[in-house]
């Protein structure tokens, strides 16, 4: 990743399409943005057919009014290259370009990212396009930045082309098939190949140790693809112009570190389910993975985010109102467009954008509601938006620089996640397969610890490798790898480093139990890490119904409804006290958490998918002085902190619709009103209010 842009204050606005609009609103739609205080606009992603109707036929002049508008009134703009949604002319034209479904079959034409993007042709006429949009509006004022593509890996293309270039990939990486057939185990079931061409399309693969290859060779396609793009963009671009590409984190094509490596900033699209989705005393199942349900999913998807490059991020798109299909229709409660926002922001947003400005009357899309209805007339949501415009306004500057705090560092494992999606160790309540084993592992230590007060910086392993024991144990004191089954030993030996300079090292399942192809390891669990934590084991089984758990220690109080879920690691103790133990059964499971002193440290093992109560006990027991604590906030307040250069800031968040008070810790101020507060007064929280402090000291 290059230098982050500068920009001060949190850019603010909408995708804003005039190609959708009829003839003669462009001024209105950006007198109202202008009036909403927006400060930026994003356009021109979506049309390749616009941009060139026909083969070699370009009409480049139909932005202009736009930009030029938007410049007028103070709005930057980010533009897009639009070279996910190719024209009919280009289908036609070349319908080798169609990507190839596991089945054999192509995508049918209709809907987007249909194409596999790796292929020439298709590389060529998008090369064309991006050259001659970009080479016509780079000198234009009003871009600030460009997005290439949109939301990239959309599809894992089995495409011949794409099959040949894999294996020249395994061919580079291995070298030589008698390599192959040793690393991947192809001994198994008569699989030893004599030559590449004998190796098999993935369509009808078996093998783990392969399966975990394709999905890394398919995000090195993804990857370069932005890269490509970018490197075309920044030809033209000027020095004070960024590039990014927006990113949906559920995509099965990407690797999102590796994917912002070639790019100056990172920006994705969380979506969320609005109304009793953000309210803290509601427990509403996710009905999709990128469609987040409950506060604590916001700011995970937020720490996500920053994780990618570790870095303050841009949010290309978030609700206005409801998104999804017409049957699922939940526009925001009054208060939850700001408090939804600065969630985000808490959590390192350095731009708000919605999807988008008005509401289509067209398209797959129709009900994906904007910050205008279909009629057109500016209410409610408009209203709020503006609401939150001026607020951001107000703040200004004041988050320049702002990074958020964190009391607990979570791993993340993007290979574990695709081996699972294929090999999962979870099953669902029908008793098949549960392709989001990785999610449901991980997501419940988020969640406890979220809704227990604790805030999380999530890394992503290969970032965590590359740093100290020594750094991030002082930095982060407590560290939680979830599901680390796809790890190779210098993984496993930093984790155990860290733990050893001090750090409190906290393992979940699978941790430890395979090496880097996905290997189950020829050692005890989990694997060189067993002496530091005190226990291991050789036995684990799948739970078809929750587990009650008992305290054995006082200074672990569990919280009414504890449970064990899904998995049991059976135990064996040896070093470690026994935290918490499991109601006793046929199987012999007895300890349930464990903790070991190690080195300067401690490792405690966690043997099951803790249910929402037991990860809160875990997370109070892990993080018993909180941000939330010093406020005297429980749920449904949270609190988020953070320091600009030498300020404390602190976002106090009711997910509620009733009012709620906090205590101010110490000597604050208002960031939005200037209002002062003595430590130690009383600050009311609206219902679904939010309200930003600068703290005196140390103390958010």
């Amino acid at each position: 990743m290059t230098q982050s842009p500068h920009f001060s204050g949190v850019l603010f606005g909408a995708a804003y399409y005039a190609e959708y609009q009829t003839e003669g609103t462009l001024d209105r739609d950006l007198d109202l943005m202008a009036e909403a205080g927006f400060t930026v606009i994003r356009v021109g992603e979506s049309v390749w057919s616009t941009w060139e109707p026909r083969n070699g036929e370009f009409d480049l002049e139909w932005l202009q009014p736009v930009l030029d508008g938007a410049h007028a009134r103070g709005i930057g703009v980010i533009l897009g290259t639009p070279t996910y949604a190719i024209p009919p002319w280009l289908q036609t034209l070349h319908p080798e370009i169609a990507s190839v479904n596991a089945d054999g079959h192509p995508i049918g034409w209709g809907t987007r990212q249909e194409m596999d993007q790796s292929v020439p042709a298709y590389r060529w006429y998008a090369e064309r396009i991006i050259r001659k949009v970009v080479e016509r509006y780079a000198g234009h004022p009003a871009i600030i930045g460009y997005q290439v593509d949109n939301e990239p890996g959309n599809n894992l293309s089995h495409n011949e082309s794409t099959f040949q270039a894999f294996v020249g990939w395994l061919r580079a990486r291995y070298g030589s098939v008698e390599r192959l057939n040793e690393e991947w185990g192809l001994v198994y079931w008569s699989h030893r190949i004599a030559e590449w061409s004998e190796l098999w399309h993935p369509s009808g693969n078996g093998m783990p140790q392969y399966q975990l290859e394709w999905r890394r060779f398919q995000a090195a396609q993804a990857t370069d693809l932005i890269a490509w793009q970018a490197g075309i963009v920044r030809e033209y671009a000027r020095e004070d112009q960024f590039v990014t590409t927006c990113i949906s984190y559920s995509r099965p094509q990407i690797s999102d570190d590796e994917l912002v490596a070639p790019l100056d900033i990172t920006a994705g699209n969380p979506y969320y389910l609005m109304q009793d989705g953000l309210s803290a005393d509601a427990d509403l199942p996710r009905q999709a993975e990128w469609w987040h349900t409950g506060p604590w999913a916001l700011f995970q998807w937020a720490d996500r985010a920053y994780s990618s490059a570790q870095e303050r991020f841009l949010v290309t798109e978030t609700n206005a109102q409801s998104i999804g299909g017409p049957w699922q229709n939940q526009p925001p409660y009054p208060g939850q467009i700001k408090q939804a926002a600065f969630a985000l922001v808490s959590r390192g947003a350095r731009m708000v954008e919605y999807w988008h400005w008005h509401t289509l009357h067209f398209g797959a899309e129709t009900y994906w509601g904007g910050i205008l209805p279909h009629s057109q007339v500016p209410g409610r949501i408009y209203r709020e938006v503006a609401e939150l415009g001026a607020a951001l306004k107000r703040i200004g500057g004041s988050l320049d620089g702002f990074e958020p705090d964190a009391d607990v560092l979570l791993l993340h494992s993007t290979d574990t996640k695709w081996s699972f999606e294929s090999y999962p160790p979870l099953a669902r309540e029908d008793g098949r397969p549960d392709a989001g084993s990785y999610g449901r592992i991980v997501d419940a230590f988020y969640r406890g610890l979220s809704e227990a007060g604790a805030q999380v910086r999530v890394q992503h392993s290969r970032q965590f490798v590359a740093q100290s024991a020594e750094g991030l144990a002082a930095r982060y004191p407590v560290l939680v790898a979830a599901a680390e089954y796809v790890a190779d030993d210098a993984l496993l030996d930093a984790l155990r480093g860290y733990a050893e300079a001090g750090g409190h090292l906290v393992l979940g399942i699978r941790t430890g139990y395979g090496d880097e192809l996905a290997r189950a390891r020829r050692a005890v669990a989990p694997d060189r890490l067993h002496d530091a934590a005190g226990v291991w084991y050789d036995e684990y089984s799948n739970l078809s119904e929750p587990l009650g758990v008992t305290a054995v220690r006082a200074d672990f109080p569990l919280e009414e409804g504890s449970q064990a879920t899904s998995w049991v690691d059976v135990l064996n103790v040896d070093d470690a006290e026994t935290l918490v133990e499991y109601t006793p059964t046929e199987l012999g499971a007895k300890a349930a958490i464990t903790t070991a002193s190690f080195g300067s440290g401690r490792v405690t093992y966690v043997g099951t998918v803790p249910n929402p109560a037991l990860a809160r006990s875990i997370a109070r027991w892990l993080v018993p002085e909180s941000a939330s604590a010093s406020w005297s906030a429980a749920s449904p307040v949270t609190v988020s902190t953070g320091r600009a250069g030498e300020r404390s800031i602190a976002f106090v968040h009711n997910w509620s619709g009733a009012e709620h008070a906090v205590e101010v810790p110490a000597d604050s101020i208002h960031v939005e009103t200037g209002e002062r507060f003595a430590a130690g007064s009383r600050f009311t929280l609206e219902p679904r209010g939010v309200a930003v402090f600068e703290v005196a000291g140390s103390q958010a």
